[in-house]
């Protein structure tokens, strides 16, 4: 055999197996998503619309060019852990939290997998990132700040109901960010001259239980604080609300589209339509560290009217005139 034909050989039998390799497809990213509330990626809240619709918006389609794993705690937050460890298992590229605790959880398995919060209350004051701007780690995402916007609720709540001055909290206080409203709760009470009656919520059949309790203590008026179980427990909620005549104010518009009175609620859609592009960007090689966590800059205050008048109750016109929503 000549010398060149050998060559031309041997590079035959090289290019092959580089070409075969090119030829391999591509692999396509793995995204695990972490709820508390029941359902599966098809019958999921209507709250996480936005953020599976930005995703497809972005190119992003199940079983095409993502695989999303939906992860349920089916309203047991002391199944995030294992969650957590499932989406390891699972080979994640990518982790997606929709609550305090899952993100908790899926921290505390992985410092390298990013994790990517869709709209979470404090992460500061949880702990799960250092600051805001520069959250370091592998942490990054939306927040929503709930402190804050507790105490304002505290206070619209007075303003529809002047002279309330008894009022029952319902608080899942298993989140970490349910302990942080409730210090802001109680604060804003002291000064507008409220008593608050903090009852600890685990599960949905502690709900008629508190309510009990809050009758025989003759409160006035009803409030919770904002994690996921009340959205879960909205329907119980707000009967429960309207059969003891108590006027109620919370933290998520669909608690007010089932019959809840009040919502002052943030605009979560654009929240979790940036928690998809936060996802794009990383999956595309951006690093958690870099990407500055988001804050809410637009709120909804919500009434609903029908269920002001089912419980006998009139809204000054001042507090109606800065309703962003009425439902009639």
């Amino acid at each position: 055999m000549r010398r060149r034909e050998f060559i031309t050989l041997v590079g035959g039998a090289t290019v092959c197996p580089l070409t075969a390799r090119a030829q391999q497809p591509k692999k396509i990213p793995r995204l695990c998503f972490l709820s508390f509330e029941p359902g599966t990626l098809q019958s999921r809240s209507p709250r996480f619309d936005a953020f599976f619709e930005g995703l497809r918006d972005l190119g992003y389609v199940d079983g095409q060019t993502i695989t999303i794993d939906y992860l349920s705690a089916d309203g047991h937050g002391e199944r995030f852990p294992a969650l957590a460890a499932e989406c390891l298992r699972l080979k994640a590229d990518i982790i997606a939290v929709s609550t305090t605790p899952a993100a908790q959880a899926a921290k505390g398995v992985t410092r390298t997998i990013p994790i990517v919060m869709i709209a979470l209350g404090d992460p500061v004051g949880t702990g799960l990132v250092d600051d805001l701007a520069h959250p370091r780690g592998n942490v990054t995402g939306m927040s929503m700040m709930v402190p804050e916007a507790a105490a304002k609720r505290l206070g619209l709540l007075r303003e529809a109901v002047p002279g309330i001055s008894r009022v029952l909290v319902l608080s899942y206080l298993a989140d970490p960010i349910a302990p942080l409203q409730v210090t802001a709760l109680k604060e804003a009470a002291r000064s507008l001259g409220v008593t608050l009656l903090v009852q600890d919520i685990r599960t949905g059949d502690d709900i008629a239980t508190a309510f009990d309790a809050g009758i025989r203590e003759h409160v006035e008026g009803l409030l919770t604080t904002a994690e996921s179980i009340f959205v879960a427990e909205r329907n119980r909620v707000a009967q429960l609300a309207l059969q003891y005549r108590l006027p109620g104010m919370y933290p998520f518009k669909l608690m007010a589209d089932v019959g809840g009175l009040m919502a002052y609620d943030l605009n979560t859609a654009d929240l979790h339509k940036n928690a998809a592009v936060y996802v794009d960007k990383i999956l595309k090689g951006a690093k958690p560290s870099d990407l500055a966590v988001q804050q809410p800059t637009k709120w909804t205050f919500i009434i609903n009217l029908k269920t002001a008048k089912a419980l006998g109750l009139t809204i000054p016109a001042g507090v109606l005139s800065i309703a962003d929503e009425v439902i009639e």
